[in-house]
């Protein structure tokens, strides 16, 4: 690699520099050149949307402005400068307030004839083992599916029969022990409810997919809350206003979302509670589906709060059936949220640390009347 290709973005590059470049922008890795003083000399679009800042922005800082100086990347750059080889570590995490936390592949490697200078990039890791995880939850919920079928069999029937009897008896008692036959009722229809909700875990082979304005539906749960559940709570919206639509059902996103936004609007402080929705449109990722196709998911939705986090010991099956925070909760609206994307050939994704958590969901762009149903 020649360095006339690190330059500050502002220059005009042409000839063999220009298709460099452009070779380099084409590429979702994040790459950054590093200079011997560490201050950062060039970076692709990848790295622009890895770090949420402009590529102007971040040609003007140092490395250590970026990324924690006990970070292990600083000790791997100190490595392949003393040694002039280039070097990988797999499965790094790298943690800073910008980013949050990331499992990364990072390689280095030096620029020869250019001392101390370093090419650096980042292979991320995160979304595949989050990827991974939901695959697991989306098992489970195809379990709920047969439970609830059984359910539906074995105790409904039945409790159907017991709550008939409690209200024959109810005719015949005294005031004291009608509150016994009225408990008796109330628990079988809270039971009967119940496995009514686990059953919008069955399977359905179709969605009615039509093109969908991502922005009416954020905007409709948005004034949904406003007059209900998040009266206290301050919305701030960073909508992409060029998004396509999306592929998808309405009222199955509006579910998504509503879900989604509630559960922020709950974790949220009473007091100062925020609410942060966005947009934005992504490259380079892609959800191989069954029979081999393989579903672009440019769209990037996100549901951003600023309460306590989720705890450590929930993260790994917040999306399994019947994992709750909440008491008095079900803990089916993540597992309904997580497969009704999952349906929509789309993904979901979280992060969570005290004073900022999001959820993250990716879903497919509308290419026309071969995505009606999917």
């Amino acid at each position: 690699m020649n360095l006339k290709l690190v330059r500050k973005p502002g220059g005009t590059p042409g000839g063999q520099e220009g298709r460099f470049e452009a070779v380099l922008n084409a590429l979702a890795d994040p790459v950054l050149v590093v200079g011997a003083d560490s201050a950062i000399e060039y970076v692709n679009l990848a790295t622009e949307q890895f770090f949420d800042a402009s590529q102007t922005w971040l040609c003007e800082r140092a490395l250590s402005d970026l990324i924690p100086t006990d970070s292990p990347l600083f000790a791997m750059i100190e490595q392949v400068r003393a040694s002039g080889a280039s070097l990988s570590e797999y499965g790094v995490t790298l943690e800073t307030p910008r980013i949050g936390s990331r499992l990364l592949t990072i390689q280095v490697a030096p620029i020869p004839d250019n001392a101390g200078t370093v090419v650096v990039s980042f292979h991320d890791r995160s979304i595949a083992s989050k990827m991974t995880r939901q695959m697991d939850s989306r098992n489970v919920a195809r379990s709920v599916t047969g439970m609830a079928a059984v359910l539906a069999h074995e105790v409904k029937n039945p409790l159907s029969g017991i709550r008939g009897a409690a209200q024959l008896l109810e005719t015949g008692v005294n005031a004291e022990d009608r509150k016994l036959t009225r408990l008796i009722c109330d628990e079988t229809d809270r039971i009967c409810a119940l496995v009514d909700r686990m059953e919008v875990f069955s399977e359905r082979p179709y969605i009615e997919r039509g093109p969908v304005n991502i922005h009416q539906v954020l905007e409709h749960v948005r004034e949904l809350a406003k007059n209900g559940f998040a009266r206290h709570i301050r919305f701030k919206e960073r909508y992409d206003p060029s998004l396509p639509a999306v592929a998808g059902d309405r009222d199955q996103l509006i579910q998504v979302f509503l879900n989604l936004v509630k559960n922020a609007a709950e974790a949220a402080p009473k007091v100062g509670g925020e609410v942060t929705l966005t947009t934005g449109y992504q490259i380079g990722l892609r959800l191989a589906q069954p029979g081999g196709r393989r579903t672009h998911l440019p769209l990037l939705v996100t549901v951003e709060d600023n309460g306590e986090g989720i705890p450590d010991d929930l993260r790994g099956n917040l999306f399994d059936p019947f994992v709750t925070t909440k008491a008095g909760g079900t803990g089916l609206g993540l597992p309904l949220v997580a497969k009704i994307v999952g349906d929509h050939g789309g993904i979901i994704e979280f992060s969570s640390e005290p004073g900022h958590t999001v959820f993250r969901v990716y879903l497919p762009v509308y290419r026309g009347p071969e995505d009606k149903n999917g």
